[in-house]
């Protein structure tokens, strides 16, 4: 990370450990651990880091209006449904160029790793600046072309087989709920991936529970049962304080949060019936953006 190898590091601790005339780091075989100096300094260096980032953010967020780029980061299951919605963007401000960061774990805002957040989360944090969209539905999807073996009624059976989550997606609830009312041997496949999950669905591994606004887009899967409610996330669209007022991130998010309240019926499963929902091309994601109000999460 540091670029640098660990003799250059070690004569560089050397160096400020001489100068401040303290003991920063204890060094053991096992490795390096912070002495309770060395733990105030390294909590006044991230302070400092803070500052500088705001600094950065402040300055890029004035400076470039409605150019430069905007890095959105966002889970792999909302690519089917975002995609649209940044081309859109895009034919509206073609002078801004998006660097889309896909990532199933939540980006430091704070620290600069991304400008605007779509984020499937029930705790989108405190500092953060954006809004609630919408809530995210779950239901059971399985592959088009298998729903000829499904019984009367097409609902889901939990004999399976089932496609689960594993991974950094352990603690999802869909994971929770399947996992407790399917036999293990039923789970012939798991992945960390829910882009993933949908397409070994596709590709007829099993059954899984899938976001509705990735299920029902999805060209070869159809719903097979009814919305589990108790799967529920919020969808929110974030960014940090102190470049809210960045003319292209403003832009966007406004954009965005547009997009997911027309096609609402889409994202909270409402769109069609336990057997499917309307056509993909049913949905309007590429729409002008009007006015709508943000604020701080809470």
């Amino acid at each position: 990370m540091l670029r640098v190898d660990g003799s250059t590091i070690a004569r560089r601790l050397a160096k400020a450990e001489e100068a401040l005339g303290a003991t920063l780091f204890h060094r053991r075989r096992s490795g390096y651990t912070a002495t309770a100096e060395g733990e105030k300094l390294i909590a006044l260096a991230r302070r400092v880091e803070l500052d500088v980032l705001s600094v950065t953010r402040l300055i890029s967020g004035s400076s470039e209006g409605l150019a430069g780029t905007l890095r959105i980061t966002t889970g792999d299951s909302m690519l089917l449904f975002l995609s649209p919605v940044i081309a859109s963007f895009r034919a509206l401000n073609p002078a801004i160029t998006v660097d889309v960061i896909v990532s199933n774990t939540s980006l430091n805002l704070a620290r600069g790793e991304a400008d605007v957040a779509v984020r499937a989360t029930d705790r989108p944090g405190e500092n953060l600046f954006g809004r609630k969209a919408a809530t995210i539905a779950w239901a059971p999807y399985a592959a088009r072309s298998g729903l000829g073996r499904l019984p009367a009624g097409g609902r889901a059976r939990f004999e399976g087989p089932w496609v689960s989550y594993s991974g950094q997606l352990t603690t999802l609830k869909a994971r929770g709920l399947l996992e407790g009312r399917v036999q293990q041997d039923r789970i012939g496949c798991r992945t960390d991936s829910i882009a993933a999950a949908a397409e070994a669905v596709a590709a007829g591994l099993g059954q899984a529970y899938l976001p509705c606004m990735l299920g029902d887009l999805h060209p070869r899967l159809r719903r097979i049962g009814p919305v589990e409610r108790e799967l529920d996330d919020q969808l929110w669209v974030l960014t940090h304080p102190d470049i809210r007022r960045s003319d292209r991130i403003r832009r966007f998010m406004m954009h965005c949060i547009d997009a997911i309240r027309r096609n609402l019926s889409l994202i909270e499963g409402s769109g069609g019936d336990d057997m499917g929902a309307s056509a993909p091309g049913a949905t309007t994601l590429g729409a002008a953006h009007s006015p709508l109000p943000l604020s701080k999460a809470s």
